[in-house]
């Protein structure tokens, strides 16, 4: 091959890495800005969730106007995890969403996920950003305003704050109720939190008054016989707020 050749080859594979990283940071650049702007966060539990249910309430999930969407499958087979999430993950991608993965980060890699969450035994972020690789979100879960500060400086891209009440969700997990609320939002600054733990249609105004302004809700929205319109609904009382 030339010397000519051989520069344009170059050339060429230097413009294909430079397309690479522009798109990288763009999808990041998106989903930050999806990040920002959401108000309820979704969880497709499959402690509420028939298989054959998981693409129908995906869909319904986006259709009510969440843009983040979590799969949460504790104790359920690692292939049958997987392949919930990559048809969860194709179905947030086609639509403008963002799909996270609960307690994988080997797996979220694996599949491409948009984003993996954490609790507080999934180790350091640092360790969890390093399997993942860039351009993907992590979050954490946080159970009081000093692990919320902690995340805060870990560099999560969210946490969730709770459980704010006794959860079926969570069985076993004392509540911390809604009094750091506020200085846990103070504390979290530009970072967005989550609100959960037992929020529904009866507590979430109590929960908003305490100075919540993003919420997560699991088993009373995936019970709701519209799961859509109840999403748009709580969305409307956040944005009211």
């Amino acid at each position: 091959m030339s010397f000519a050749s051989r520069r344009c080859v170059m050339r060429g594979r230097m413009l294909v890495f430079l397309l690479v990283a522009l798109r990288i940071l763009w999808q990041d650049f998106l989903m930050k800005q999806v990040l920002e702007n959401c108000r309820l966060y979704g969880i497709v539990d499959m402690g509420y969730t028939e298989p054959e249910q998981v693409v129908a309430r995906t869909h319904a999930l986006i259709d009510g106007g969440v843009r983040i969407i979590q799969l949460r499958a504790k104790g359920k087979a690692l292939p049958l995890v997987k392949a919930w999430a990559v048809d969860m993950q194709a179905i947030c991608r086609e639509r403008g969403a963002i799909f996270v993965l609960n307690d994988y980060p080997e797996m979220a890699a694996e599949i491409g996920a948009d984003a993996v969450h954490v609790g507080q035994d999934g180790g350091s972020l640092a360790d969890v950003r390093k399997i993942v690789g860039a351009g993907v979100l992590v979050g954490r879960s946080t159970h009081s305003l000093e692990q919320a500060i902690q995340a805060k400086l870990e560099g999560a891209d969210y946490i969730g704050f709770g459980p704010l009440y006794p959860t079926g969700t969570k069985p076993g997990r004392p509540s911390i109720g809604l009094s750091d609320i506020a200085a846990a939002q103070e504390a979290a600054g530009d970072m967005p939190l989550f609100c959960i733990g037992g929020i529904n249609g009866t507590t979430l105004p109590q929960v908003i008054q305490a100075g919540a302004r993003r919420v997560v809700i699991v088993s009373w929205l995936l019970q709701q016989a519209d799961i859509a319109l109840t999403a748009k609904a709580v969305i409307a009382e956040l944005e009211r707020a």
